[in-house]
């Protein structure tokens, strides 16, 4: 099963679907397919996988579920190639896109206290100075991680297999 095939098989009657949908759905959101994120995935596939185990880790542990969905479908919403943009957004992606992100989110949805923390505080430890403020951005931290790994070993499970 690919990202995309993940993304599809969301009943659009489950509650996940139900919290997240007015983003996933979203114009602006939507351009996020235009911009590779890991190997051959997409930036939209990459926030969905990150939203989607927020929300489950969430649930499961009884913390706030639906910011931490909404938050994780809104994470990388910085829109340009992360390859080629440290001139463009004056400094290294990885330290500046989550305030990027941030803005960009800002300007389409209203966020609560806890979505703006998870979202601008989503690359700890890597900023250091910006320590998460509530233990869902704790989370984000780890699945944002986790999917960047599921998506590489993606990338190289196909490669190996079709040789």
């Amino acid at each position: 099963m690919n990202a995309s095939d993940d993304i599809a098989n969301i009943s659009k009657y489950s509650e996940y679907y139900y919290k997240v949908s007015d983003i996933m759905k979203n114009e602006t959101v939507l351009k996020m397919k235009n911009f590779r994120q890991h190997y051959d995935t997409d930036t939209y596939e990459h926030c969905f996988h990150v939203s989607y185990m927020n929300y489950v880790i969430c649930k499961k542990l009884n913390f706030d579920y639906v910011s931490c969905a909404r938050a994780g479908m809104l994470h990388d919403l910085f829109l340009y190639d992360w390859r080629h943009s440290s001139k463009k957004i004056g400094g290294f992606h990885a330290f500046k896109h989550p305030e990027i992100s941030f803005n960009n989110a800002s300007k389409i949805f209203k966020l609560n206290e806890k979505e703006k923390d998870i979202i601008l505080k989503h690359m700890w430890p890597l900023t250091i100075t910006k320590f998460p403020k509530y233990k869902e951005t704790f989370i984000i931290t780890i699945t944002d991680k986790i999917a960047a790994l599921y998506e590489a070993f993606s990338y190289y499970h196909k490669k190996i297999t079709k040789k």
